[in-house]
């Protein structure tokens, strides 16, 4: 960072944090430091340490927290109670989530044994009336056969009676 920008900046951090008149200006710009931590293409980032305006005066540092005290042996046993029965509820809740879902699993597998059997009877029931209707048929094609042949052999013997009665004439 360049000089002039640090001066810059020290000025307007100082005017903004430190309403002053212009002789505390020149006071205040002793204890106002600026340090560049990095440059990048999109912009500077820069650190503001303030310092206290006079030497002497006490920075004040946050108190130290709170030592905790002390756990008792009835408290460390009702933390391994809570733990143990979060753990014993966790433990059923996965046991009941497993029982639901092999009840799942047995319901499509029943679903799917269902549906087989039923196709299954489907596939029968439709070849059973195929086989019928293809024995139908054919009981009808045969007696339809039968029936010709009954025809045939009747119109034979009239031609055999018929040729019988010219011979007979005929001698």
């Amino acid at each position: 960072m360049s000089f002039s920008a640090a001066v810059k900046l020290r000025r307007a951090l100082s005017v903004s944090l430190c309403p002053q008149t212009d002789s505390e200006h020149s006071k205040s710009e002793t204890y106002i430091q600026v340090k560049e931590l990095n440059k990048r293409a999109s912009g500077q980032a820069f650190e503001v340490i303030l310092s206290p305006s006079t030497p002497d005066a006490k920075v004040e540092f946050p108190l130290s927290p709170n030592r905790k005290r002390e756990t008792s042996l009835d408290e460390i046993k009702k933390k391994l109670e809570a733990a143990e029965g979060r753990r014993r509820s966790q433990e059923a809740e996965v046991l009941k989530h497993l029982a639901e879902k092999r009840e799942h699993e047995k319901e499509v597998i029943q679903k799917a044994i269902e549906e087989s059997c039923n196709f299954s009877k489907q596939a029968e029931e439709k070849l059973n009336q195929k086989m019928e209707a293809n024995k139908e048929n054919r009981s009808a094609r045969m007696a339809a056969l039968n029936e010709k042949f009954k025809e045939k052999d009747k119109k034979l013997q009239e031609v055999r009676k018929n040729k019988e009665a010219i011979k007979e004439t005929e001698n």
